[in-house]
């Protein structure tokens, strides 16, 4: 008989296998400062158990010393997940009234994500007068403007450089027209999903978390719940919702969305893909499904947004969708799924999601081991931040998983 370890216990376990960091490659300095896998990134888990009382500081002192050791990039390529603003959103995690030793660090590096949000803003908007169509590196939560504001929402809700961001994001909900093709989505990008470069006719627009427009209705809809707001905040998240309207898919296990749509495709009104992918906070039905949600609650919709709880909660019943979650990272293993999952359940109506948390746990525990990669994204230090989530059925005391944009 095979006997599955706790919640508790695994974290613990994973927290000991990540006891000491590893020092970034020699060529590759800037390593350390990279959320998903570098030390920037697994700082957060002995930050969360540092301030739940279940690790301590001198534990974390490490990691956090190790992702500040190089000079830190401010470069316009920096963002959430890389440089300066991952640095400054993990020191922000850190500092408490009772622990403010990183505050200086944090005061000094929040400068430069400030000048950086308003120089990636005046590139924006230089991008769009030109006509040319957005990059995934322009708008997403991993390099993009939507991450850069997760981090100022927490830091600087109401300063200057937030309201750029949020103002961008309004503007990139307009539809745009190039050429020939009539009016595309604000977001199409003009390059394949796999970031290859393309023509425009070969571009696409991409529904994802990570890299789509779930990612923009996240902060959009985190913001207005906050009373942070610019003209046509509103207007925006319902022409986004409006978008996910059209392209939901119906079927017997629940509703779904496609990862992505190119030309012949929103063209026809119809997608290529034929069936729901992985569930996942990073392009699957849990991460949209949280988007829809908080957007309805912030637009205080409750007909949508049992329509996004019981989509999320219909693909986490479904086995056979299930059956492809293939690892237990955050990005598109068990991990994500019941981070998100859990962070849905506690802003449900529906009570189906609450019900399905047990099960969730069960499975991320059930396949939870650790491995070589120590990193957030897909490593094990988000592996075990969602167990911690699971075995303390709390969220985070640190915040960590605003990097996702579902807390």
């Amino acid at each position: 008989m095979t006997t599955t370890a706790s919640p508790a216990l695994l974290a613990d376990a994973f927290a000991r296998h990540l006891a000491i960091p590893a020092p970034p490659p020699e060529d590759q300095p800037w390593a350390a400062q990279a959320l998903a896998a570098g030390a920037t990134g697994t700082a957060l888990l002995h930050i969360e158990r540092a301030r739940t009382g279940h690790g301590t500081w001198q534990q974390a002192h490490p990691w956090i010393k190790t992702a500040v050791a190089t000079d830190i990039s401010a470069a316009d390529t920096s963002g959430l997940y890389l440089g300066a603003p991952a640095v400054a959103f993990m020191l922000n995690c850190a500092v408490t009234p009772d622990v403010p030793r990183y505050q200086e660090a944090l005061t000094a590096v929040d400068r430069h994500v400030t000048e950086l949000a308003h120089r990636r803003a005046d590139a924006a908007q230089a991008r769009m007068r030109s006509g040319r169509p957005a990059s995934f590196h322009e708008y997403d939560i991993f390099y993009g403007l939507t991450g850069i504001g997760a981090y100022l929402l927490r830091r600087s809700p109401t300063g200057s450089a937030m309201a750029r961001v949020l103002a961008y994001l309004v503007r990139l909900a307009l539809p745009i027209r190039h050429g020939d093709h009539g009016a595309l989505p604000g977001w199409w990008v003009g390059h394949q999903p796999d970031l290859t470069p393309s023509t425009v006719s070969a571009g696409h627009a991409n529904f994802g978390t990570a890299h789509g427009i779930a990612g923009p209705l996240l902060l959009l809809a985190r913001a207005l719940r906050q009373g942070v707001t610019v003209d046509g905040h509103e207007d925006a998240i319902d022409t986004i919702l409006h978008w996910l309207d059209t392209w939901r898919q119906d079927q017997p296990a629940g509703p779904w969305w496609p990862e992505h749509l190119h030309l012949g495709e929103l063209s026809a009104g119809v997608p290529a893909q034929r069936g729901p992918a992985r569930p996942s906070w990073c392009y699957g039905t849990p991460g949209i499904a949280r988007a829809g949600q908080l957007a309805a609650l912030a637009r205080r919709d409750p007909v949508r947004q049992h329509l996004y709880e019981e989509a999320m909660a219909r693909c986490l019943a479904d086995p056979d969708q299930l059956s492809k979650i293939a690892d237990t990272g955050l990005c598109h293993g068990w991990a994500g799924v019941y981070q998100t999952a859990f962070r849905s359940a506690h802003d449900a109506a529906t009570p189906a999601l609450r019900a399905a948390l047990p099960d969730l746990a069960a499975a991320l525990t059930r396949h939870a081991h650790p491995g070589p990669d120590p990193g957030l994204l897909q490593g094990d230090a988000g592996t075990a931040l969602a167990l911690t989530t699971a075995a303390h059925d709390a969220a985070p005391t640190s915040g960590w998983d605003a990097c996702l944009l579902i807390d």
